[in-house]
């Protein structure tokens, strides 16, 4: 059996490699340098190693039926008499919705050398015809029933498992029965028909186009050099280019055929359902269901033990400096039990107490590294391994590897002190407790994400109140002796490790320096750890509590709307929707509306604000004096205000609010803010053009707007520049008299809530009553120039992008804004149908429209698609076949409905959770406009007709578009990011 432990991991990067189906989203025309993009799957080149035989296994058995751990009662589960076993939990958050999954125990693991890719092609042929479901009709289905594509129909495949999702947005029993039917289509029903199987190709090939990136090829380099034997590292769920061109019906067909079996499936639906009404609905669907036999499960390995002392170089232009030392051992089978758990709980905290170690050296005025991070990872059922990774800045290697081998020497060797268990004790109680209080509203999806452990890692889903229980017996156990036994029963000494160096130059000496340095630091003499010395928090008294001035519910949706004699604003809705949780926004005047041309970065730094401290307190220590305590800060600038969001709960409501409090009032401005944010930007800018899309994103606003200050990115030097002393200057003022609006959402004491808002911000000298209009900062223009633009990115050579934009209005006219809504809609509908159903030639094209609520007369409606440079031509003629189209002629009934019902329900579900709650009252009295037009958005969206589509398309999109290319960069287009315009 097989359990993951509370330590680190290496999910996130097999996570990352998983290959599934999703939505894309357009980049923003407001440059940033530290947004980033998210790595996705690479390709993969290299001599294979031999697959495992498929020979067939036995029934897998459930975890808890041999471990001492009790189920959660809740959960219902059961196994069909073919096999196919089932996971059914009744749940009512949010109310009147479900999540249905079926879950195959399978993934790409399970392919041969010629199959490669393949497991997830068939993912892809789920959708595209089966007995009973004509090619294309399933989604159409679905988007009948107001499921949107990507958003609430989708899949995924993975190294071991293949699992198809359907979120229910409502819980009929007819919805339900369509969802069973449609997971069954899937099982067994699945046709492969050739024509539709060549169709897809594109769209797989485009999806892997758009996955290779630099760094997957890093990540998948990584596991090459370090698991040289293993299969996995060859067995990518996208698979390979020559295989998914070659492949075939048949071979397709054989696959699923081997792997779709009732043995190796489970049915998982959580949600606002009867259980015994679920259990009828797959008992009727799933029994006549006949298979083959239970397929072998496969050996990712086999993991060298052995296989150590080498040393790597790796470099892309775009990558960070990291250094990586690695330890590999055997695989330690250990059932989910009490014991084992036990054990978990203290390895975690002797993981965490040298993770916080390396953070507070992170966190010094001239700290040694970015970060650093000590582990041990599971390598699926092959091994383990020992990580120390040490990420520096560019060229200083040498200085962070010395450090942090010294601090993992030192901890090691010394042990932990009773002050650094209790912090990391603290936090891991808080955790269990929170839990445990929120157990009744727990979400749909962490109940699924439990069921779907069960399945792929035999982690039996208990309740948090036992795990409370558990943890509260064990207490005693928890000593640093005990620590540190735990942590060196798993913890592999970094004995003649791997060392990998990653970044964008080699070091001076190449491998041997590396190596060199490293005998040297572990041979290094030791110091003591120095303990840092502990504070109270020091900001709870800000004065005598304010008075309320006005109070009163407004009427549209009970929203409680309060004013404090100083001006500060206060929103309250209480609900039932989370119990023991409290959300909090504060916003404050000012935000992007003081960046102005002259002053353009004046927001710059907003982000890294919170690493500055507070004055009495560094970022730092706020740390471990808020050990235990459910508080968050964050700041950052919207549009037209700074704000400030957590999530706490009641208990700890009083110190959030002092936090926010304090930060407004009193922010430290460290250096230590002002080192990470430098790096961030380094770093932001050496992959600034590494991809498509991130070149896109960071070129479009300056084109957009013909380079207005404001919303184009400035050169790397601009940034590095700026200071906290700057950003004082710049914002002070804003954070001492700027209106404030505050809102609390959630599990909250109306009357406590004002008072404890009457001693915090209600007691802060007067301030602006009202956010200021900023009128001569609300224009914005879209460019005049409509000649095509080329931007280059430093990518693959066959990726490209394409992208085309239309002026359109700001949102003052509301039926027009919905208008424009369900337009996007119609048109993603449209150009899946053209770019991706007939042409095959991208994977998820994207369209926006923006109409804002900030800049007068400014939005835009944009269409974009990822492409292969050689389909630039032809997906340019398709696209403008398709908005021609819906100019020319009224959009069918059926397509509008597919469009809009989605849209419908979205409005359903939006006040069924809290941050649904938060997005309409964090204005309530800045912009109660806003509550009223959520009220009347569905009515206004159900009125819509075809002709008003056409109209607005009419209106808008017969213009000549801004069209933007973004291509591999030529030889002679030497400068990063450059733009040429035709």
């Amino acid at each position: 059996m097989k359990i993951h432990a509370l330590r680190l991991s290496l999910a996130s990067s097999l996570l990352a490699l998983t290959a599934c189906a999703a939505t894309a989203t357009l980049p923003s025309d407001s440059s940033s340098p530290l947004t980033g993009t998210a790595p996705q799957a690479p390709v993969q080149t290299a001599p294979l190693p031999a697959s495992a035989e498929n020979a067939t296994a036995q029934a897998p058995v459930w975890a808890f039926e041999t471990s001492d751990l009790p189920l959660d009662p809740a959960f219902k589960v059961g196994r069909l008499d073919n096999g196919m076993r089932y996971i059914i939990r009744n749940n009512g958050t949010p109310a009147g919705q479900a999540k249905v999954q079926l879950y195959i125990g399978s993934g790409s693991l399970s392919e041969r050398d010629e199959e490669r890719g393949l497991a997830h092609f068939i993912e892809h042929m789920a959708f595209n015809g089966s007995t009973h479901v004509p090619e294309g009709e399933m989604v159409k289905l679905l988007e009948r029933e107001g499921l949107a594509f990507g958003a609430d129909t989708n899949a995924s495949t993975g190294f071991e498992s293949t699992v198809y999702k359907l979120d229910l947005p409502r819980n009929d029993p007819a919805l339900l029965d369509t969802a069973m039917f449609l997971m069954r289509e899937t099982a067994s029903e699945l046709l492969f028909d050739p024509a539709a199987v060549q169709r897809e190709k594109g769209v797989i090939l485009s999806e892997r186009r758009v996955r290779d990136t630099y760094s997957f090829r890093n990540t998948v380099d990584r596991f090459r050099f370090l698991y040289p034997d293993a299969l996995f590292p060859y067995r990518l769920p996208i698979g390979t280019k020559q295989v998914i061109e070659n492949s075939t019906a048949q071979q397709l067909k054989a696959l699923w055929q081997r792997l779709y079996t009732p043995e190796n499936a489970a049915i998982v639906v959580v949600g606002d359902f009867d259980p015994a009404m679920v259990e009828a609905e797959i008992t009727k669907h799933f029994t006549s269901w006949d298979g083959a036999p239970m397929p072998a499960k496969p050996d990712a390995g086999p993991v060298d033990l052995a296989h150590s002392g080498q040393t790597e170089i790796y470099l892309d232009p775009a990558l960070p400096e990291r250094i990586t030392a690695s330890v590999h051992g055997a695989w330690r089978d250990l059932d989910d039990t009490v014991a084992t758990r036990q054990k978990n709980v203290l390895r975690a905290i002797g993981y965490g107490i040298i993770n916080r170690r390396l953070q507070r050296l992170s966190r010094l005025e001239t700290p040694p590294f970015r970060g650093a991070g000590f582990g041990t990872s599971d390598v699926f059922e092959s091994g383990r391994t020992t990580n120390l990774v040490v990420d520096s800045n560019d060229g200083e290697w040498r200085p962070a590897l010395a450090a942090a081998v010294a601090e993992y020497r030192r901890s090691m060797a010394q042990g932990f002190s009773a002050s650094e268990v209790a912090e990391q004790l603290a936090n891991l109680r808080t955790s269990l407790e929170n839990a445990a209080a929120g157990e009744a509203t727990r979400s749909n999806s962490a109940y699924i994400a439990e069921a779907i452990a069960l399945l792929d890692d035999d982690r039996i889903p208990t309740t948090a109140t036992s795990s409370l229980e558990r943890f509260r017996a064990m207490e005693d156990m928890i000593t640093p002796a005990n620590i540190m036994a735990a942590l060196r029963e798993e913890a592999l000494p970094l004995e003649q490790p791997l060392l990998r160096f990653q970044g964008n130059t080699a070091p001076a000496g190449g491998a041997k320096a590396l190596r060199d340095a490293w005998e040297e630091d572990m041979a290094a003499p030791l110091s003591a750890e120095t303990q840092a010395t502990q504070s109270e928090f020091a900001y709870s008294d800000f004065g005598t509590p304010g008075d309320i001035v006005a109070d009163s519910v407004e009427p549209l949706l009970g929203i409680r709307t309060l004013r404090f004699a100083n001006g500060v604003k206060l929103n309250l809705k209480q609900t039932d929707l989370q119990q023991d949780r409290v959300l909090v926004k504060m916003r404050v005047d000012g935000g992007r509306m003081i960046n102005t041309r002259e002053n353009p970065l004046a927001t710059g730094m907003v982000s890294v604000l919170p690493l500055g401290g507070l004055g009495k307190h560094s970022f730092d220590e706020l740390q471990s004096i808020l050990a235990g305590r459910s508080v968050g800060f964050s700041f950052s600038a919207e549009e037209e205000a700074f704000s400030m969001s957590a999530t706490t709960t009641p208990r700890d409501l009083q110190l959030q609010l002092e936090l926010m409090t304090a930060a407004l009032t009193d922010p430290g401005y460290r250096s230590q803010g002002e080192a990470q944010y430098r790096r961030n930007i380094r770093n932001f800018f050496a992959a600034k053009t590494a991809t498509p899309n991130s070149a896109l994103s960071n070129a479009l606003g300056g084109i957009v707007s013909d380079d207005d200050p404001r919303f184009t990115l400035a050169p790397e030097q601009s940034y590095l520049d700026l200071t906290f002393d700057k950003l004082a200057r710049d914002i002070g003022d804003r954070l001492a008299e700027g209106a404030i609006e505050i809102t609390l959402i959630g599990d909250i004491d109306e009357a406590r809530a004002i008072d404890l808002v009457s001693r915090t911000l209600g007691a802060l000298p007067p301030r602006e009553t009202e956010f200021r209009p900023y009128a001569d900062q609300r224009q914005r223009s879209f460019t005049q120039d409509r000649s095509l633009r080329t931007i280059y990115h430093d990518g693959e050579a066959d990726q490209a992008l394409l992208r085309m934009s239309w002026p359109t209005s700001d949102d003052k006219d509301f039926n027009q804004t919905i208008e424009l809504e369900l337009l996007q809609r119609v048109m993603r509908l449209k150009l899946i149908e053209s770019l991706r159903e007939e042409l095959g030639q991208t994977y998820s094209p994207g369209v926006s429209a923006s109409e804002s609520g900030v800049y007068d007369d400014y939005g835009t409606f944009s269409i974009a698609a990822a492409l292969d440079v050689a389909d630039l031509d032809d997906a340019e003629e398709a696209m403008r076949e398709t908005v021609q189209a819906l100019i020319d002629k009224p959009v069918d009934a059926d397509t509008l409905l597919r469009a809009r019902q989605p849209m419908l329900e979205a409005y359903d579900k939006a006040l069924k959770t809290n941050s649904g709650w938060m997005g309409l009252a964090d204005e309530a009295q800045s912009d109660p406009e806003k509550l009223r037009r959520f009220t009347e958005a569905k009515n206004v969206a159900s009125a819509i007709t075809p002709e008003d589509i056409a109209n607005v398309a009419r209106r808008y999109l017969s213009a000549k578009p801004l069209e933007i290319r973004v291509i591999p960069r030529p030889e002679a287009a030497t400068e990063p990011g450059n733009v040429a315009s035709q």
